[in-house]
C-alpha cells in the first residue's frame, strides 16, 4: 500500500534587497529546497533605496502577509521594515546579518554597509548595472518601443515568472524585456517583423493545469476569489493554447516553464542566447 503523498504547502515569501536581490534569491531557494512539497509564492523587490520604494513594498506585505527576507544597508529602512513587520506579527529575517557579524568578530574591524558592497565598481558592475536599468524600465509591457534594444525579449501569459526571469538575466548583464499576452490585446506591431539581428523572441510556455493551480494560489495569497475567469479551466487552456499558435507562427523559441525554476529557464534563455550569437 502506497502512503498518500502531503498536498503541497504554499506561502508568501517577500524578499526586500537595495541591490539586485541575488543573494536573496540563491538563499531563499536553497533553504526551501530542503522542505518536501513546500512552494514558495515569491514576491522581489529590488533596489529599494527609498521610503517611497519601501511604501510599496510594506503594502505589498500587508496585502499578502508571509515572511520576510531582505538586505538592506540603510539603518533608517531597515528599522521601518523591521518595524512594520513585527507590529503585524509577520516574521522576518535579515539574511547577511550573521555573516557579516562573524566575520567582523574575526577580523576585529567593522562593516561599512555600503548598498551592494559584494560589487566592484568595475566596468562589469556597470554593465550589470545598466542591464538592471534597462530590465526594470521594460518590464510587464512598459515603453513597448525601447524592446527594440533589447538583447531578448520574453512573451508569456500571466504568471510565467517573466519579471524574475529577467531580472536574473539582468544580472548576467542581457538586456531583458518582456510583453505580458493578454487575450484580445495586440503585440506592438514591429514583434513580428523582427529580423535575425533584432532582440531574440522567447516564449514561455506552460501547461494549463499549471497555470490554474499557479493562479488560484495566487488569488488565495492576496485573500480573493479563487473562482474567476483568470483561473478558470476552460479559459485558462484557450489562453494557453492561443499563447502557443502565437509562439509555432513566429516561429520563436519556446521554453516550456510549467516545472521550471527561475534559475533553469534563465540558464536555457542563456544557452539560447550564445548559440544565437554564434551563429550571427
Amino acid at each position: 500500500m502506497t502512503t498518500p503523498q502531503r498536498p503541497s504547502i504554499y506561502f508568501n515569501v517577500h524578499l526586500v534587497s537595495d541591490s539586485t536581490g541575488e543573494t536573496l534569491n540563491a538563499v531563499q531557494r536553497a533553504a526551501c529546497a530542503q522542505f518536501e512539497n513546500v512552494q514558495p509564492l515569491e514576491h522581489n523587490y529590488y533596489l529599494v533605496r527609498s521610503e517611497r520604494q519601501l511604501e510599496r513594498v510594506m503594502r505589498e506585505i500587508e496585502a499578502a502577509p508571509g515572511v520576510v527576507w531582505y538586505t538592506i544597508s540603510d539603518e533608517a529602512l531597515r528599522a521601518r521594515l523591521e518595524s512594520f513587520c513585527r507590529e503585524r506579527g509577520v516574521a522576518t529575517l535579515p539574511v547577511l546579518d550573521a555573516s557579516i557579524a562573524m566575520l567582523g568578530r574575526h577580523l576585529g574591524i567593522s562593516a561599512n554597509h555600503k548598498v551592494a558592497g559584494q560589487h566592484a565598481l568595475d566596468q562589469d558592475y556597470f554593465d550589470r548595472m545598466e542591464a538592471i536599468n534597462f530590465t526594470l524600465a521594460h518590464d510587464d509591457g512598459q515603453n513597448v518601443n525601447g524592446l527594440i534594444g533589447a538583447d531578448v525579449i520574453l512573451l508569456g501569459v500571466s504568471r510565467t515568472s517573466k519579471t524574475p526571469t529577467c531580472v536574473y538575466l539582468a544580472n548576467r548583464k542581457v538586456r531583458a524585456g518582456n510583453i505580458p499576452l493578454v487575450p484580445g490585446v495586440a503585440l506592438p506591431d514591429f514583434m513580428e517583423k523582427l529580423g535575425e539581428k533584432g532582440p531574440m523572441v522567447v516564449g514561455l510556455k506552460i501547461s494549463a493545469e499549471r497555470l490554474v493551480q499557479i493562479r488560484r494560489q495566487r488569488l488565495i495569497s492576496l485573500n480573493q476569489d479563487e473562482h474567476t475567469i483568470y483561473a478558470d479551466e476552460d479559459a485558462v487552456r484557450d489562453e494557453v493554447t492561443q499563447a502557443n499558435r502565437l509562439f509555432q507562427r513566429n516561429k520563436w523559441k519556446t521554453i516550456d516553464v510549467s516545472r521550471r525554476s527561475v534559475e533553469e529557464t534563465a540558464a536555457a534563455i542563456l544557452n539560447l542566447l550564445n548559440e544565437r550569437r554564434g551563429q550571427i
